[in-house]
């Protein structure tokens, strides 16, 4: 019964996840009316660090990073050092695309679109010699159908932004592999931290190098999109992300990728509500077919784990 709880808890926890991860889509659209994709992301991300920094510092003192003896587990350099730095860059590259693609692209797009990385997860296991099943298959077909319905218009022409969000969909999968692989093995609130600080230095780079000039300059830039990048960096850089790490170290794979493409749903209710995006029917089939998708692309290894 603990462990069913606990799988329960994780569940809530992930769609709390996904709901959060949804509407930062609307956020991060808002927000860039403001300031580049890159200033939005480098401000966010510090923000989202600094959130979470004074827990990070209260485990310290209390003794939750302690040094580990050669040969018993990953050293303490590894787990507060190389683990950001390689979720970080990777959460970087995933974060930059989806941004730069939100420029000329809907939030209701960029969130289903998003929710592509959940299909991307068991097929890039063929590179680590993992078969994908027959659902496997089935799921793609449904999710680039869906990804076509919402992206191509009667002109056969895919938006650039729904180009470049799909790119980044691809880092999201591999930033939710290696968060499977680093989560059980360091503090989740000090990789969470740790790779917003990677993250936000590579984008301030990014935005020294290729945002165009603010009107009217950074600081009243940053000081009009004060709420999206509050949003953005307070509760779905520190508060969601930090959920994820703990959600995906209980939760059964399969029930975390099926709730965590949640957010594709709830980005795209956000941006009807909050920003007057229209709901046609090729958004609302195409998004029920990247959902399904997302749904059956993980019905295979839910089936093989029944007793």
């Amino acid at each position: 019964m603990s462990t069913q709880k606990g799988a329960l808890r994780a569940d809530l926890i992930l769609l709390l996840t996904a709901a959060i991860w949804g509407f930062a889509f609307v956020a991060q659209r808002a927000g860039m009316a403001s300031v580049g994709p890159f200033t939005f992301n480098a401000a966010r991300y510090a923000l989202g660090a600094l959130s979470l920094l004074p827990f990070v510092l209260l485990r310290a003192r209390k003794g939750a990073f302690p040094r580990t003896a050669p040969g018993q587990g990953p050293s303490r350099l590894r787990r507060l050092v190389g683990y950001p730095l390689v979720t970080g860059t990777v959460m970087f590259a995933g974060a930059s695309l989806q941004q730069a693609g939100l420029v000329t692209t809907t939030a209701g797009n960029a969130a289903f679109i998003t929710s592509l990385y959940v299909v991307l997860v068991p097929l890039l296991g063929l590179f680590a010699g993992r078969r994908v099943g027959p659902w496997g298959w089935i799921a793609a077909i449904l999710s680039v159908g869906g990804l076509y319905l919402i992206s191509v218009g009667g002109s056969l022409r895919v938006s650039p932004g729904d180009l470049l969000v799909l790119l980044g969909a691809l880092f999201w999968a591999f930033h939710i592999i290696v968060i499977d692989r680093f989560a059980g093995k360091t503090d989740a609130l000090a990789l969470s931290a740790g790779q917003f600080v990677v993250c936000s230095v590579y984008s301030a780079l990014g935005a020294l190098l290729l945002d165009p000039p603010t009107a009217g300059g950074l600081a009243q830039g940053l000081r009009a999109a004060a709420l999206p990048l509050a949003y953005g960096g307070i509760l779905s850089c520190g508060v969601a992300f930090t959920l994820q790490i703990i959600g995906q170290r209980h939760a059964r794979p399969s029930h975390a990728s099926i709730i965590m493409a949640l957010e594709g749903l709830f980005g795209a209710i956000g941006g009807i509500l909050l920003l007057g995006e229209p709901l046609g029917l090729r958004l609302a089939v195409g998004g029920a077919l990247m959902l399904g998708g997302a749904v059956l692309s993980q019905l295979e290894p839910l089936l093989k784990s029944r007793p």
